[in-house]
C-alpha cells in the first residue's frame, strides 16, 4: 500500500482524546522516567481516561510481565489492570506459536516476561539446548542474565533450531544511564552464528498485530517518545502518531527525521492528549505555525517571529520535511532551534 510522504505535522480541531479511542502509549520516556513517572503524565492520562479514551501500555521491555507493570503503573497513580499491558515477549510468543506444534518446547534466553508469555500459549520454556526444543526465544534478561545462556542459544540454532527474538533496542534506559539492550545481546548470538532472528518488537508489524488483537482498537493512536520504534511501529502500522519531547527525541532529531519517522502530531508531553493540534499552513514562501513561520534556506532553516516553542517547532518541522521530501533534511537547525530554546 503507497502512502504520500508526509510533510509537516497535522492540525487537529479537537482534543486527541477525543478523536481517537485507544491511546497505545510506550512507556519509558512518555509516562515514566528512572521509575518516577513524568510530570503531567499521572493527571493527564486520568483524564484522558475519564473522557472515555481506551488506554493500552505498549512495551518492548520483555522482562517484566504485564502483571509487574500495571503494579508499577498503579503504584505511580496510574490504574492499570494487566490486560492494559502489551509487551513484546506477547507478540513473539504469538508469534513462534504459529509457526511450532502445541505444546512444543522454547529454549528461553531472557526473564520471566517470556516465559509467562509463552505459557499463556501453551508453549513450554526449557533452558538447555539439549532439551530438544523447537525454537530459541530471545529478549531482555536484564544485568544478571549468565553469559552461558547465549551459549545454549548458540548450540540450539546450530543445529537447524528457529531463533525468534522480543526486540532488536540495542539500548535501554535506566536510573544509572543508557545500558546494552536485548538488540546488543541479540548481536553476540549474531556474530557467533550467522543467524538471524524473527523480531517481534516495536517497530515490526507483529507487535502492532498484537496490540490491536488484545485491545481492540478502531482508531488508535501511538504515543510515543522514540522516532526509530514508536514513530515508525505507528508508520508500519498504518496509524497514527504523537511524539512527546518527554524522552529520548530532541529538535534535530525531529527536523531531520525521514518519512517513516515523522510523527503525525508533536507535543511537549502528554498534556497533548487533551487538547487539539494547531494548523501548519503555507504562507510567505514558508510555513506557519501560530506566530512564527518557518523557511528553508539554501543552507539552513530560517525562523521568524514569536509565540509558543513548540508551535515554532512545528512550522521548522513544515519547513525541514518539506525540503527533504523523501530523504533526510540536512539543512542547518542550530540558530532556528536556539531562539526556541530547544
Amino acid at each position: 500500500m503507497s502512502r504520500s510522504v508526509r510533510t509537516r505535522p497535522e492540525g487537529s480541531g479537537q482534543a486527541l482524546s477525543k478523536a481517537y479511542d485507544t491511546a497505545l502509549l510506550d512507556l519509558d520516556g512518555v509516562v515514566y522516567a528512572g521509575g518516577n513517572a513524568i510530570p503531567y503524565a499521572v493527571e493527564s492520562l486520568a483524564a484522558a481516561r475519564e473522557g472515555g479514551m481506551h488506554l493500552a501500555y505498549v512495551t518492548n521491555n520483555a522482562l517484566r510481565t504485564p502483571d509487574a507493570v500495571a503494579a508499577h503503573l498503579t503504584e505511580l497513580g496510574i490504574a492499570t489492570g494487566a490486560d492494559d499491558v502489551i509487551t513484546s515477549a506477547q507478540a513473539v510468543a504469538r508469534l513462534i506459536a504459529e509457526q511450532v506444534p502445541s505444546g512444543a518446547r522454547v529454549l528461553v534466553v531472557g526473564g520471566e516476561g517470556l516465559r509467562v508469555a509463552l505459557r499463556e500459549r501453551g508453549l513450554e520454556p526449557v533452558e538447555s539446548a539439549d532439551d530438544d526444543p523447537a525454537a530459541v526465544v530471545q529478549g531482555y534478561g536484564g544485568p544478571e542474565l549468565p553469559w552461558g545462556r547465549f551459549a545454549e542459544a548458540c548450540y540450539a540454532i546450530a543445529r537447524g533450531v528457529p531463533w525468534f527474538a522480543s526486540n532488536t533496542d540495542l539500548t535501554i534506559p535506566g536510573a544509572r544511564g543508557i545500558a546494552p539492550g536485548n538488540g546488543a545481546a541479540v548481536q553476540v548470538v549474531r556474530t557467533a552464528t550467522g543467524a538471524e532472528p524473527q523480531v517481534a518488537g516495536k517497530p515490526l508489524p507483529p507487535m502492532h498485530r498484537e496490540t490491536i488483537l488484545r485491545t481492540g482498537a478502531e482508531r488508535p493512536l501511538v504515543v510515543g517518545d522514540r522516532l526509530d520504534t514508536d514513530i515508525e511501529g505507528a508508520f508500519n502500522g498504518h496509524v497514527d502518531s504523537l511524539l512527546v519531547l518527554t524522552g529520548v527525541t530532541d529538535g534535530p532529531r525531529l527536523l531531520a527525521a525521514p518519512p517513516q519517522h515523522r510523527p503525525t502530531y508533536v507535543d511537549a508531553d502528554l498534556r497533548g492528549l487533551l487538547t487539539g493540534q494547531p494548523e501548519v499552513t503555507e504562507a510567505d514562501g514558508g510555513f506557519r505555525c501560530g506566530g512564527w513561520t518557518a523557511v528553508a534556506g539554501a543552507e539552513r532553516l530560517e525562523l521568524e517571529g514569536d509565540g509558543a516553542a513548540l508551535d515554532g517547532l512545528r512550522a521548522l518541522c513544515a519547513a525541514a520535511w518539506t525540503a527533504a521530501g523523501e530523504g533526510v533534511c540536512e539543512l542547518e537547525s542550530g540558530k532556528a532551534l536556539a531562539r526556541l530554546g530547544l
